[in-house]
């Protein structure tokens, strides 16, 4: 039980730092969240993510400055860089090149001539990839989202074994009474730049307000806002290409810029707990005009 009430703190942890990567994140702020002492808290966050929360911070902010980078071409470095929570361009640029091994701007360019994501790694999503190549994204939909009350479990590495965390968190659903309601996926990670390995994910049931008891379920509040809605249906290993496809091809052309907070899927049938593995959902990307 220890174990859970630490688990459930530091997912608290986590979800402040997705909800918005530009406020303060210092380590004595996060403990306080996490109702520890600064001291205890940096033990406890390593011990339960596997990296020192100083790590998990930069890394998370690296990502979501490298997503900018890709499908945001008219925003400057220094303008993505402050977005994502760096305090100044020298800071975001080192940090950068340490990550990447390459400054920004020369990532920028690069990837502007990147035929092979990640996720082309696994044979079953590469040949997903070439079955999609010429099928035209659905139409967009633009659509005000109000915030969404989640219970959720999160899950490292994008791969059917995303199954299982679904299978506990439906048991759990059921135990409460909620099976019907809505199952979300939480996309943190883009597997455009990120090994499949360690994309991170999030299954989601809907709520009708914030959990009393907490542990291995936790609660938390998805932010609303202005969302491009892209509705998809295939079978597993066809949604990577298709989120690709919004991400590398749609999103830049239109002038519009990716929100930092996670994009999500809203299940209709889920491919992790369908027999057939087929899918119905769809894809919600947070984009704004600044």
């Amino acid at each position: 039980m220890k174990n859970l009430s630490h688990k459930s703190r530091i997912n608290n942890v986590l979800h402040y730092i997705h909800s918005d990567l530009n406020k303060n994140l210092s380590a004595n702020a996060l403990a306080k969240i996490a109702n520890y002492s600064e001291q205890h808290f940096h033990r406890v966050f390593k011990e339960q993510v596997g990296e020192s929360i100083n790590q998990y911070i930069r890394k998370v902010r690296l990502e979501a400055s490298a997503n900018q980078l890709m499908f945001s071409p008219d925003r400057t470095v220094a303008d993505i860089a402050s977005k994502c929570g760096f305090q100044s361009l020298s800071s975001f640029a080192q940090a950068f090149k340490k990550q990447f091994s390459t400054s920004p701007g020369r990532w920028r360019e690069s990837q502007k001539r990147v035929n092979n994501p990640p996720y082309l790694l696994d044979k079953e999503i590469a040949a997903a990839y070439q079955k999609l190549v010429d099928v035209a994204l659905p139409e967009v939909e633009f659509v005000q989202l109000a915030p969404i009350n989640v219970g959720y479990i999160r899950h490292t590495g994008y791969s059917r074994s995303i199954k299982q965390t679904w299978q506990i968190l439906n048991a759990w659903a059921m135990s409460q009474g909620l099976l019907n309601n809505r199952q979300l996926g939480l996309h943190h990670s883009n597997p455009t730049s990120v090994s499949l390995d360690k994309c991170r994910y999030v299954a989601c049931i809907e709520i009708e307000k914030p959990l009393t008891k907490t542990g291995l379920v936790n609660s938390m509040m998805l932010p609303g806002g202005l969302h491009a809605k892209f509705d998809f249906e295939g079978v597993y290993g066809e949604l990577l290409p298709s989120i690709s496809k919004v991400l590398e091809q749609w999103l830049p052309n239109t002038g519009l810029i990716a929100g930092t907070t996670p994009a999500f899927v809203i299940y209709q049938q889920n491919h992790f707990l369908s027999k057939d593995e087929r899918y119905q959902l769809s894809f919600y990307l947070p984009v704004s005009f600044y």
